[in-house]
């Protein structure tokens, strides 16, 4: 269990790393992995929004879809929050590669 606990954590750290980077794609897989609560993360339609959000805006059109859908599931005060979630990832990922 502690195996896949740690395959766990690195697919999730690398798709993030990969999102970091500007990898669309990556951030769309964080977006399924939350909003279907696979790949060892539990549901979570906020966190879901933030990474199809962010793949969205990179041109990704699965995305764009995804985060429509999640977003009927969700309440204004839950979509603004993963907007602003959105955001501080980008924010953080700007001012670490300054």
């Amino acid at each position: 269990m502690a195996s896949s606990l740690k395959s766990t954590r690195f697919l999730l750290d690398s798709r993030i790393a990969d999102a970091a980077e500007g990898d669309a794609k990556a951030a769309y897989e964080l977006g399924v992995f939350f909003s279907t609560g696979t790949g060892g993360v539990d549901l979570d339609l906020v966190e879901a929004h933030k990474w199809f959000n962010l793949a969205a805006v990179a041109g990704h059109k699965p995305a764009q879809a995804a985060r429509g859908e999640v977003a009927d599931d969700m309440t204004a005060r839950e979509i603004a929050a993963a907007q602003a979630a959105a955001r501080a990832f980008l924010y953080e990922t700007r001012r670490r590669a300054a």
